[in-house]
């Protein structure tokens, strides 16, 4: 499909800063997207809060905006700009969070504002834990034992029932913040009501721990007419327990055989697809060490830490060829800007090894 024409002024919403050498990994993707959106002619607004980033020099967005990240100044913007489009995809969980908040108050479509590069019923597929896990049984993908509470006592019950340690994942949150596992009922009930203070919708999923177990992401793409490539798989050196984006992982995968690889990427495609993300998309899997079992952690629709990562492993510019989904076309239509001969819906292979240690 070619670009869409309806989309000519567009607002991309940046990470803001988070811990030393984290932000750099959004500052490096929303850089590419905002000259991919350029070059073909789009007029780009940008917010972010980080001053010392390259994506807000003057030559990267027409216009930049450095204010704090919050639903209200992004209305005033909104108002003084008029773009019909956001792109929150390339804020980390900042931006996702507050295009889903924009959507969700009925801003955007009152202003005749379009979200592209995700639409909020993918975010909310995604992001919203019971949701997520009603998506992940629907089409027969493994997950481990969990309820989503938004109440202490109702995490206390659980856990109960499962015995401990427990992992608590609180939705909407940045970097697994307001996380952690729990070894007894003292450390549930400290973790469980951090967590549920710190999530947007005050929801955790408490959830049986698997830690110790190997952690393998996939880097998956999807256009919107379904095409689906997976650029790169990784795994994390660090087990499950260890926040992803602060792993030491490798690329590719060095532990699994060639069935372990095939059944995960497998899944990965798989869940792409029922969740319907059009753009990047970075999958997380527990693989248990001894034995074929897996189960899926999460996914992130959005370019994250680890796509920074796969980026610069293939070289597969994943914001760019992601902003380009986001305007309409297909992955067959974006050129590889590598190759320069091939297109984008070609698998990128690698022939060395990476190593990110944070």
């Amino acid at each position: 499909m070619p670009k869409n024409q309806d989309i000519k002024k567009v607002l991309v919403i940046g990470s803001g800063p988070i811990v030393i050498g984290q932000a750099a990994e959004f500052d490096y993707a929303g850089t590419q997207a905002c000259r991919s959106l350029k070059e073909e002619g789009i007029e780009v607004v940008l917010v972010n809060s980080n001053p010392a980033t390259i994506m807000t020099d003057k030559e990267i967005a027409d216009e930049v905006y450095i204010e704090p990240l919050t639903a209200k100044v992004l209305e005033q913007i909104i108002l003084k700009e008029k773009p019909d489009s956001v792109l929150p995809i390339l804020g980390g969980q900042a931006g996702l969070n507050l295009g889903m908040e924009l959507a969700e108050s009925g801003f955007l479509e009152e202003h005749g504002v379009k979200l592209i590069g995700t639409t909020a019923e993918t975010i909310f597929k995604a992001e919203d834990r019971q949701a997520f896990k009603d998506t992940m049984e629907k089409i027969g993908e493994p997950c481990a034992p969990s309820l989503v509470v938004h109440n202490v006592e109702d995490g206390i019950a659980f856990t109960n029932t499962i015995g401990y340690p427990v992992v608590l994942r609180p939705a909407y949150t940045l970097g697994g913040s307001g996380g952690g596992i729990a070894h007894n009922e003292t450390e549930l009930i400290d973790i469980l009501s951090n967590g549920l203070r710190l999530s947007r919708v005050g929801e955790v999923l408490v959830e049986r721990c698997i830690a110790g177990w190997k952690e393998i992401e996939y880097e998956v793409m999807r256009d919107e007419n379904g095409t689906c490539i997976t650029i790169c798989n990784m795994e994390n050196i660090d087990p499950v327990g260890v926040h992803t984006g602060d792993s030491i992982v490798v690329a590719p995968s060095q532990t699994l055989s060639d069935k372990e690889y095939q059944l995960l990427r497998t899944a990965s495609i798989e869940i792409i697809n029922a969740i319907e993300v059009k753009g990047g998309c970075n999958v997380q899997i527990a693989l248990h060490p001894h034995r074929l079992e897996y189960a899926i952690i999460e996914i992130n629709p959005r370019v994250s830490r680890s796509s920074a990562l796969a980026s610069k492993a293939t070289g597969y510019p994943i914001a760019k060829v992601a902003a380009k989904i986001a305007l309409g076309y297909t992955l067959d239509e974006i050129e590889n800007a590598v190759t320069k001969k091939t297109k984008a819906c070609f698998e990128p292979t690698l022939d060395y090894v990476v190593v990110k240690i944070p």
